[in-house]
């Protein structure tokens, strides 16, 4: 199962991550109480495998923040977390997982107008908040996403392919935390998972539910 850890701002959560198996890891560049410099990440990735994934956060920001972004860091995928349109996955030339903010099964015919993303994440749609609430999706949603895409012609990842364009991941967010993750792969059968909150204490990451998250999620798939 492909497994991203977002929301990192420190080193030793960044390390925690790498050595428990993530597959992904996320830095938010918008205005957020995780909110992250792009020098900042710079320092953190200095350190790391060249192969590790990257992907840096955006909400609505210009092209030009977000190339700058990417070059600095060496970011290996950009997530866009707001209302970016589907033309910016092709001008941003990289890898893109776009969110996508679900009220309920209506929002679903949006999906096929992102195909050229590389994952596409789901989550609730909470008003004023363009992620990282905590509060659950309804996981039935993953499935008819699925059901949605196939019946548009669009191929879909599995959990254990990488980041490719055209063939978008369909990827599982929203009030995940180790203790039911598992329960949420095996129902809504996602082609990956992101958690944020649900690996921390008190806003910050804890390390031991990082390596929870992740052996949780990769037993699963197992």
């Amino acid at each position: 199962m492909w497994v991203k850890i977002c929301g990192l701002q420190y080193m030793k959560d960044v390390v925690a991550a790498v050595e428990a198996g993530a597959d992904a890891l996320g830095f938010v560049f918008a205005p957020s109480r995780r909110q992250v410099t792009p020098e900042r990440v710079e320092a953190i990735l200095s350190g790391l495998p060249p192969e590790t994934v990257t992907v840096g956060v955006f909400v609505d920001a210009p092209l030009e923040a977000i190339r700058r972004a990417v070059t600095l860091t060496g970011l290996k995928a950009v997530q866009l977390h707001g209302s970016e349109p589907p033309e910016m996955i092709d001008q941003l030339g990289m890898p893109v997982i776009k969110a996508i903010r679900l009220r309920g099964p209506d929002d679903l015919v949006r999906l096929p107008d992102y195909r050229r993303a590389a994952g596409l994440l789901l989550e609730p749609y909470v008003e004023g908040q363009p992620g990282g609430t905590g509060q659950t999706l309804d996981w039935t949603l993953v499935r008819w996403a699925a059901q949605t895409l196939e019946r548009a012609g669009v191929p879909l990842a599995g959990p254990d392919e990488p980041l490719t364009p055209g063939r978008p991941r369909l990827i599982l967010a929203g009030g995940l935390n180790p203790d039911n993750v598992a329960e949420a792969i095996a129902k809504a059968q996602p082609g990956g998972v992101d958690v944020s909150s649900g690996v921390e204490n008190g806003g910050v990451k804890d390390i031991n539910k990082i390596y929870a998250f992740v052996a949780a999620a990769k037993g699963v798939a197992r």
